[in-house]
């Protein structure tokens, strides 16, 4: 009788402090999703985390998945729920479902006034479904302080969810102003609550390589860093002087890569690695000026240069070897599928002045310098393939040919990614309207000094990345697109952030939401609320993005 009794008291006890947890109904206007979810059905009521709060796993990816979301809570609430792997099902608890026919990065999320269950099929599904709880917390969650007032309520709510397109791209330029290790790691951060899921970095241009070759080590030690000419417009700055010691740069070992790479795929982000060529490759030649047609000399260049004729010997077999051992270097850094070489912008004169350029172009049947490129990208591509990797590329890799594996990423437009679709061809779409994100997002005369265009919020928004033009076998190609963050102009970490957030938002909803789900207006309305949450993180976003109702026209030319 005695055990009886204690266990009703033990009953009664906790039906007390279940009664006493507050409770809170949500109303839609709430709720500030972004990407928008597929399908979603608010409940009444809501689900209390709290420090009995138990996170209920199957396997170890899922402990992982959720050991992010527990770290969470240890810094904003100052506890942290219990992960168990198994056992049995009760009350205030998260418990993750594996579920075989959601697609690859789909979810479910139900939540109920007791319990949470999440489903999805691979791993990539429940961190999604994690975002998606993280952002129906309060704002608080995000911060790095102890938020003693804060409820931690989540609506109930049953949520059905999965992306729109496969490619869900950033690209941050870390040549033409380096960022270090940490601030690529807080970006990652950044992207991963967006639903981002592939961080593009290009390691090396005219003005740097920023990637330790440890059988070339010139290429950081000559190639990492220029003089510093900050102080000057970025199109006028003087080329380095004899005897002048270049103090402006810096570069990842490959541990600093190691350590980006696996902290990128904990939060199922994509990094793929940029290694330009055959142009934009001045701080390589600086570096090993054998593997130009000239010879040299050559210095990192500290500013702009126009037109790029400075470019790697396509008469010269060692070039190949050369980047074949650079190639093998990176390829086992980066696990990604796909290896971006460039592609862009080579001014062939050089070439066209070359012997060895010249007899390459007449025994290999070429009719021109065009050709020749083609050639060039054409046997790096067999290299690449031979890694078991897929060549990427800007469109100019169309030009005489495309090679016949490569997949395209259109930056002039979308012509180029049309007519890569029509061939066969995977293209991702990242037209520099509204993709490029070193342009200005509002009034020029209110905004920091940019390279040029306009990409305001809401025309970000709008962008669709599969063309009219394309048949719907010919858009199955099109896997997604990318925002590009170019740096000429963006010398800070800081100002990254200011010409990324919140026009990156638009862009994860533009990748991930139907045509269905989307509207502007609800949109602006979120981004509004999920602001709080930058403002939580830590993050300097453009809050002039919101100065013309985020829905800003490009003024008119005098």
């Amino acid at each position: 009788m005695k055990q009886r009794f204690t266990g009703l008291i033990i009953l009664l006890a906790g039906c007390f402090l279940w009664s006493c947890q507050p409770q809170e109904t949500f109303s839609a206007k709430e709720i500030a999703l972004i990407p928008q979810v597929q399908k979603m059905t608010l409940g009444a009521s809501s689900f209390h985390f709290s420090e009995g709060t138990t996170l209920v796993v199957q396997n170890t990816e899922q402990e992982g998945i959720a050991t992010l979301f527990a770290n969470l809570f240890e810094k904003s609430a100052g506890w942290k729920p219990k992960i168990v792997n198994g056992g049995s099902e009760g009350s205030s608890q998260l418990i993750f479902k594996t579920d075989g026919n959601l697609n690859e990065e789909g979810y479910t999320l139900d939540i109920k006034t007791d319990k949470i269950e999440i489903k999805a099929s691979k791993p990539a599904g429940f961190f999604y479904a994690i975002q998606t709880l993280r952002q129906l917390l309060p704002a608080e969650v995000e911060s790095s302080q102890k938020q003693d007032k804060t409820e931690w309520l989540v609506p109930v709510i049953s949520i059905s969810d999965s992306p729109a397109f496969k490619w869900r791209g950033y690209m941050l330029d870390v040549s033409r102003h380096f960022f270090p290790k940490e601030d690529v790691i807080q970006m990652i951060d950044f992207l991963a609550i967006h639903k981002i899921n592939t961080l593009h970095l290009h390691l090396l241009d005219d003005q740097g390589w920023r990637i330790e070759i440890k059988k070339y080590p010139k290429l950081t030690a000559i190639g990492g860093w220029r003089v510093d000419r900050e102080d000057k417009p970025w199109n006028s700055r003087p080329k380095q002087e004899a005897g002048e010691k270049a103090t402006n740069g810096g570069f990842y070992t490959q541990e600093d890569v190691k350590e980006m790479v696996a902290y990128a795929q904990k939060r199922y982000i994509n990094i793929v690695p940029e290694i330009e060529m055959p142009a934009h490759v001045t701080a390589a030649l600086a570096a090993y000026p054998q593997y130009s047609c000239t010879g040299g000399p050559f210095t990192v260049l500290p500013g702009g240069v126009w037109p790029v004729t400075d470019i790697y010997c396509a008469g010269n077999d060692s070039t190949f070897l050369f980047l074949q051992d650079v190639l093998s270097e990176v390829i086992d850094l980066f696990p990604s599928k796909y290896i971006h070489i460039g592609g862009d912008e080579a001014t062939k004169t050089e070439w066209d002045k070359c012997p060895k350029c010249q007899k390459r172009i007449k025994t290999e049947g070429l009719k021109n310098s065009g050709e020749l490129q083609s050639y060039f990208i054409k046997r790096i591509e067999k290299f690449i393939n031979s890694k078991d990797r897929v060549l990427l590329g800007w469109d100019e890799i169309l030009e005489g040919g495309l090679p016949p594996k490569a997949t395209v990423m259109s930056w002039r437009g979308t012509q180029g990614g049309i007519d890569a679709a029509k061939q066969g061809h995977d293209v991702v779409m990242t037209p520099g309207q509204p993709c490029y994100f070193d342009h200005y997002q509002g009034a020029k005369e209110e905004e920091p000094l940019a390279i040029g265009g306009f990409n305001p919020l809401n025309k970000v928004y709008e962008f669709d990345p599969i063309p009219k033009e394309l048949d719907a076998e010919a858009a199955k190609h099109i896997l997604g697109a990318q925002a590009n963050l170019w740096t000429e102009y963006v010398p800070t970490f800081k100002h990254a952030q200011y010409m990324t957030f919140p026009r990156i938002a638009a862009m994860a909803e533009a990748l991930w939401s139907s045509k269905e789900v989307k509207n502007w207006d609800d949109f602006y309305r979120r981004i509004q609320t999920f602001t709080k949450r930058y403002d939580q993180m830590g993050i300097n976003y453009a809050k002039s993005a919101f100065k013309t109702g985020g829905k800003a026209e490009e003024p008119a030319k005098k």
